[in-house]
């Protein structure tokens, strides 16, 4: 897309082409490898040639259920190299190694003044495309970058930095933002139900806020690769009763707060019944809507707090930065498997249907070129 005023779009470096490869969404459970054109950007604007982008549970939700109008380029986990400059970018050079947030809100309206900024409105509008509809982009060669996303949603890689390392800038401030809505204290017990890569993350996160972590899952594999990560309190589902489990680790009352990070809803009511009285449930990857069955008395007789969080806080973008960059967690390890941008429509097939051995997949528009 380009600006009306064309005085305002940078000149092209004749190293970028006019056309591109993007796994592009055509409806329900369709997407398909296309050709497509680079975008055009305007003045404040970058253009982003795509490295990395991680695959979100959010984007296969939409392309699974059709929630969102076709065509569109999905893909927001994006790290990379700015390609060009628009008009009036002074603090980003061809070059740069990048990575960019797709949402920031404006910071002054209601919602953002009660710090729930995924409601607003600016936050609601997608600041990265590669074509069609915003939709972040990332599974494309090329996205363009919008002026606002460039003021204050791109980050600097620096040096000895990997754009795998990069990309779960955006993922680590959701869960940071998850961690913060649970008002954790020291020594807490939190039981964290799934440890596929998200699950990881809210543990190891759980665990730096000096939280006791126990973890579920039903896959052992998955239970190890979280062990390697220090969190060796595990309870195979497969095997045992996870409610059991933690009231025999809590002299029985149960946890003092439990992180559903599975999208089923069916485990609502498992994960309230982890929960200690008086404790708190936090529903992580519920982001579809949908009806479920709940005991309301264990939220009024037993005072059971049920809370919700999503999307990222413009307030954690430093923190979840700094997390990343200084390399707390070493999250290129949670990577299992990693597909070239023609082979992304393989990429999300897997994500969506998950094995014991598959983690965190990546489309890699970068393995065309030098890393």
């Amino acid at each position: 897309m380009a600006l009306a005023n064309q005085s305002a779009i940078a000149e092209r470096p004749q190293t970028i082409p006019a056309t591109m490869l993007a796994a592009v969404y055509r409806g329900v459970n369709d997407v398909r490898t296309e050709t497509v054109p680079v975008p055009e950007i305007g003045a404040g604007e970058l253009l982003l040639r795509v490295h990395t982008c991680g695959v979100c549970g959010t984007d296969l939700k939409k392309i699974a259920t059709g929630s969102h109008s076709a065509p569109r380029i999905f893909g927001h986990e994006t790290a990379g190299t700015v390609a060009a400059v628009g008009a009036g970018v002074s603090e980003f050079q061809p070059g740069d190694r990048v990575v960019v947030f797709h949402h920031i809100p404006c910071r002054s309206c209601f919602y953002c003044r009660h710090q729930t900024f995924a409601q607003c409105a600016t936050y609601k509008k997608v600041g990265c495309t590669a074509g069609f509809e915003p939709s972040g982009g990332g599974f494309a060669e090329y996205v363009r970058v919008m002026d606002w996303i460039v003021q204050r949603g791109t980050v600097r890689i620096p040096d000895g930095v990997s754009f795998e390392q990069a990309c779960f800038v955006e993922p680590v401030n959701t869960c940071m933002k998850g961690i913060v809505a649970l008002r954790l204290q020291k020594n807490e017990t939190v039981l964290v139900i799934g440890q596929g890569p998200i699950g990881i993350i809210l543990s190891f996160l759980a665990r730096r806020a000096g939280a006791t972590v126990i973890t579920s899952d039903l896959y052992a594999e998955r239970l190890k690769i979280a062990e390697s990560f220090g969190l060796g309190r595990a309870v195979d589902a497969s095997r045992t009763n996870a409610v059991e489990a933690v009231r025999e680790q809590t002299e029985g009352r149960g946890a003092d707060a439990v992180i559903l990070a599975v999208g089923s809803n069916a485990m609502i009511r498992p994960a309230m019944d982890a929960a200690r009285p008086g404790g708190r449930v936090l529903l992580f990857a519920q982001t579809q809507h949908g009806e479920v069955v709940i005991d309301p008395a264990a939220i009024c007789v037993d005072e059971k707090a049920l809370l919700g969080s999503y999307s990222a806080s413009v307030d954690l973008q430093d923190e979840s930065v700094a997390f990343v960059m200084n390399r707390e967690m070493q999250l290129e390890r949670l990577i299992s498997h990693r597909f070239p941008l023609h082979e992304g429509g393989k990429a999300l097939e897997l994500a969506a249907h998950p094995q014991p051995s598959s983690m965190k997949i990546v489309i890699q528009p970068g393995t065309a070129w030098e890393k």
